[in-house]
C-alpha cells in the first residue's frame, strides 16, 4: 500500500504536537492551583499518558474504531490486530487512506490522553492518586471509547450526519460533563468551604502551559484533516483566528467587568477560543472563526460567574471553559459550516443557506453526549464511594497538600 509521504510527515508532527498538550495542561492547571499542588498536576499527567496509552493499544482503539454497532466498536483491533505500518486501511469509511493505520491509531490515542488530562483540573486536590487513576482508566472504557465511536468511528452520530471535526463533543463536552457531575458529588475542597476563590500561585506557568497548548492545537485541529492538504491549512488558520480573537475579547470583558485586563484571563480566553473552534475547524471559514472567537469567551465567562454563584467546586473551570466552550463550538457548526471549506458538508449551516437540518443534528449530538456522560459519571462516582470509602483525601491531607501526600516531594525548595 502506497501512502502519501507528505501526509505521513504532517500527521507524525501533529501527533507529537498533541502529545505535548498533556504536560502543557499540567503547567496550565498547576499554575492556577496552590503551590503545594503543582507536582500533583504534573504527576497525574504523566500517569495518564502511561495508563491511557496502554488501554488504547490493548482495547480502547478497537472499541472506538472497530466496526461493531452504532453504540460501540468491536474488538477486532484489540492489541492492534491488523493495525500495522504496512497494513492496508480497513475498509471502513472513517479510516484515512493517506496514512498507515498504525499512525492513525497513535494520533487518535493522543486525543484520548489529552481528554483524560483535562478532567484532572476539575477534580484537583481532592481524590487520592490511586483513586484518580482507577476512575479515569474506567472512564476511558465507559465514556471515551463509546462517544468516540458514536462521532468518529461509524456510530450513530456519525451515521446521523452531525459534524465534529476535532473533538468538540468527543473531547471537550465529555470532559466538561464529567467534571460537572464529579464536582457535584465529590464536594468542595477544604479551601473552598466558604466560597473563597484562591489566587493562582504561578501565572507565568499558566501562560507557559497555555502557549504550549496553543502550539499543540495546530496539530490537534490541523492534523484532524488526516492529510497534508488544503483542509489542514484552513483548520490551522481558523484555529489561530478564533484563539487570538477570543483572547482579546476575554481581556476586554475582564476590563469592563473588573476594571483591569487580566493576563490569566487573556490566556484562558485564548484556550476557550481554541476549544470552541475545535468541532468547527474543518467546516467554517475565517468569518465563522471570528464569530466563534467573539461569542465563545462571552458565554464561558458568564458560565464561570454562574459557577461561582452556584458554589460547586470545579477547581479550574473545566466545565465552563471546555464543556460550555465545546458546546458553543458544536452548535455554532450548525450555523456556520460551509461546503466551500469542506465538500463533506452535505448541508450548509443555517447562516450559509442550509436550513435547520444540520443545526438540529448538532443539537441532538450535543444533548445526547451531555446526558450520557453526566448520568454515567454520577453512577461511577456513587459506585466508587460504595466500594472504596477512603478514596478522597482527608482534611489533614488537603492541608498538607497533594504534592507531599501523593508524591512525597515539593515543587519548590
Amino acid at each position: 500500500m502506497a501512502y502519501d509521504a507528505g501526509s505521513i510527515a504532517w500527521i507524525l508532527v501533529s501527533t507529537a504536537l498533541v502529545m505535548i498538550m498533556t504536560p502543557a495542561v499540567a503547567f496550565f492547571y498547576g499554575g492556577m492551583l496552590k503551590k503545594n499542588s503543582m507536582l500533583s498536576m504534573l504527576g497525574q499527567s504523566l500517569i495518564i499518558i502511561g495508563v491511557v496509552t496502554i488501554i488504547w493499544v490493548v482495547a480502547g482503539f478497537s472499541l472506538a474504531f472497530g466496526e461493531g454497532s452504532g453504540l460501540l466498536g468491536n474488538l477486532d483491533f484489540a492489541f492492534l490486530n491488523g493495525i500495522g505500518v504496512w497494513s492496508a486501511p480497513p475498509a471502513l469509511a472513517y479510516f484515512p487512506t493517506t496514512i498507515p493505520p498504525l499512525l492513525f491509531m497513535m494520533f487518535q490515542g493522543m486525543f484520548a490522553i489529552i481528554t483524560v488530562a483535562l478532567i484532572i483540573g476539575g477534580i484537583a486536590e481532592r481524590m487520592k492518586l490511586a483513586a484518580v487513576t482507577v476512575f479515569l482508566a474506567i472512564w476511558v472504557f465507559v465514556i471515551y471509547a463509546p462517544v468516540a465511536h458514536w462521532v468518529w468511528g461509524g456510530g450513530w452520530i456519525f451515521q446521523m450526519g452531525a459534524l465534529d471535526f476535532a473533538g468538540g463533543t468527543v473531547v471537550h463536552i465529555t470532559a466538561g460533563a464529567t467534571v460537572l457531575a464529579a464536582s457535584l458529588v465529590i464536594g468542595k475542597r477544604l479551601s473552598r468551604q466558604h466560597n473563597v476563590e484562591e489566587q493562582a500561585h504561578n501565572i507565568p506557568f499558566v501562560v507557559l502551559g497555555g502557549a504550549l497548548l496553543w502550539v499543540g492545537w495546530f496539530g490537534f485541529n490541523g492534523g484532524s484533516a488526516l492529510a497534508a492538504n488544503e483542509l489542514a491549512v484552513s483548520a490551522l488558520v481558523v484555529t489561530q483566528v478564533a484563539a487570538a480573537t477570543a483572547g482579546v475579547v476575554w481581556g476586554l470583558i475582564s476590563y469592563l467587568h473588573l476594571g483591569r485586563t487580566s493576563v490569566l484571563g487573556m490566556i484562558t480566553g485564548a484556550v476557550v477560543g481554541m476549544v470552541a473552534i475545535t468541532p468547527a475547524s474543518g467546516f467554517v471559514d475565517v468569518n465563522g472563526a471570528l464569530a466563534i472567537g467573539v461569542v465563545a469567551p462571552i458565554i464561558s465567562y458568564a458560565a464561570i460567574q454562574l459557577r461561582k454563584r452556584a458554589g460547586f467546586d470545579d477547581a479550574l473551570d473545566v466545565w465552563a471553559c471546555h464543556g460550555v466552550g465545546g458546546t458553543v463550538g458544536a452548535i455554532a457548526t450548525g450555523f456556520l459550516a460551509t461546503s466551500a471549506v469542506n465538500p463533506a458538508v452535505v448541508n450548509n449551516g443555517l447562516l450559509y443557506g442550509g436550513g435547520f437540518d444540520l443545526l438540529i443534528k448538532q443539537l441532538i449530538a450535543v444533548g445526547a453526549v451531555w446526558g450520557f456522560v453526566f448520568v454515567v459519571v454520577l453512577v461511577m462516582i456513587k459506585v466508587l464511594t460504595m466500594v472504596w470509602p477512603n478514596w478522597r483525601m482527608t482534611k489533614e491531607e488537603e492541608r498538607i497538600g497533594a504534592d507531599i501526600v501523593q508524591h512525597g516531594e515539593n515543587a519548590y525548595a
